[in-house]
């Protein structure tokens, strides 16, 4: 029996009608589109998928006029074979579709030089003879990492090796803020009475006798609010075309407040618009009970009992890491750590009480004190990030202003809760 071509690029009639092949079978010829103009491939076989369709509509037409009407027996099987062989070509023309699809069509790609050297017409002519002879010269010219449109560009296959990670400057470690109590202002400043004097005047009275009289005296102090700020003007364009960059700065802009804010809290002088800090406000350091210090360790101990014997027993130690280094290094004679454990993690504490480490603090000093009961911090603005291109020279230049900025207080209620001295490491 005669094979039937399932596609027969029939030259004769482009999608025409049905012919009929020598059983009386109805035989369905198909021809690509030759008229590709400046379309894609993946175009042109959108059509020709659709075209194909349409065939394959009329065949399953004949297969069912067939099916009710007497055909001789080797007519209907053929008839059956074409609709088989159709279907089956059909499955083959969806999977090149979605093969297309996902890689955004053909010729739109680059192509490498494999591919358009069995693409040329000339290799095309020379694959298709019986016996080829001779020689086929296609220039398919050097593949650049150029990124352009020409031929034998493979730049857009190039891709940037760019990492997402923005690489940014260390920061410091903030935490003199968690050692006070929080509060919250809606005004510019904090009146608040502090206990200047207390009289104890209490004894054993005899009965009728005259009570003895104490004497309690306060003061009144003010915690006016200040503000920390800071601003950085860039352009339009690069917020615009970098969104990543914009949080960078608000975060850049947000951590100097709070940096700024740590050593106000710790150092800040009460001049000018500086904070009243702790150490500015802590009592001096001075050994009590004609005790003697001989060791950095013995030091913040003294002062540790210094703020116990004002009744207010300490709950806390803030020191410089460098000296908190030099204390954990301290060996005895036999070359034995005194408290650091290289091998094991340790808490920072000293005398039971947690060390806060924080540069902010000035080597070989440290401040000891309860300083739940000694301060508390008044925010009259978290910090907030404003962006401006009202000003004149912004409008103009196309910038913008970012500006950074809060406002809080700090009220020192217990002097006497925090003390404050010289380890004695550094002469």
């Amino acid at each position: 029996m005669k094979t039937i071509p399932l596609l027969a690029l029939a030259a004769g009639g482009r999608f025409g009608a049905p012919a009929m092949n020598y059983f009386g079978a109805p035989q369905i010829a198909f021809e690509a589109p030759t008229d590709h103009g400046n379309k894609t491939a993946a175009q042109l076989a959108a059509e020709f998928k659709a075209d194909f369709d349409t065939k394959l509509d009329k065949v399953k037409e004949i297969a069912e006029k067939a099916a009710s009407e007497p055909l001789a027996k080797g007519v209907k099987d053929e008839v059956d074979q074409l609709l088989i062989g159709m279907n089956e070509a059909k499955a083959r023309l969806d999977e090149m579709d979605q093969k297309m699809a996902r890689t955004g069509g053909g010729e739109d790609q680059p192509r490498t030089a494999g591919e358009r050297f069995v693409e040329d017409e000339q290799f095309k002519a020379f694959a298709s003879q019986n016996r080829p002879r001779g020689r086929v010269l296609v220039e398919v010219k050097d593949i650049t990492s150029l990124t352009t449109d020409a031929a034998g560009s493979a730049g857009a296959l190039v891709n940037s090796d760019r990492r997402g990670l923005q690489v940014e400057l260390p920061q410091r470690r903030l935490t003199v803020r968690s050692l006070l109590l929080p509060g919250q202002t809606i005004s510019n400043a904090i009146e608040y009475e502090q206990e200047k004097l207390f009289t104890n005047n209490a004894a054993p009275v005899a009965e009728g006798a005259t009570k003895p009289q104490s004497e309690l005296q306060f003061e009144d102090k003010t915690a006016t609010v200040r503000t920390i700020a800071h601003w950085m003007r860039t352009s339009v364009q690069i917020l615009a075309d970098a969104p990543g960059l914009r949080s960078i700065i608000d975060q850049r802009l947000r951590y100097g407040l709070a940096k700024v804010e740590e050593d106000q809290l710790l150092n800040g002088s009460g001049s000018g618009q500086n904070l009243l800090g702790l150490v500015t406000a802590a009592t001096a350091y001075a050994a009590p009970g004609s005790l003697t210090a001989t060791t950095q360790l013995d030091v913040v101990r003294l002062m540790i009992l210094q703020a116990a014997l004002a009744e207010y027993p300490p709950n806390g130690i803030v020191m410089n890491p460098i000296d908190m280094a030099a204390i954990e290094m301290a060996k005895d004679a036999g070359g034995n750590y005194i408290i650091g454990n290289p091998q094991g993690t340790i808490q920072k504490t000293l005398w039971g009480l947690p060390v806060v480490e924080t540069q902010a603090m000035t080597v070989d000093k440290a401040l000891v004190g309860a300083f739940n009961l000694a301060a508390q911090i008044f925010d009259r603005q978290d910090a907030t990030v404003d962006v401006s291109t009202e000003d004149q020279d912004n409008f103009i230049k196309n910038k913008v202003t970012i500006r950074a900025e809060e406002r809080l207080a700090l009220a020192i209620y217990r002097p006497q809760a925090i003390v404050y001295g010289d380890l004695g490491r550094v002469a």
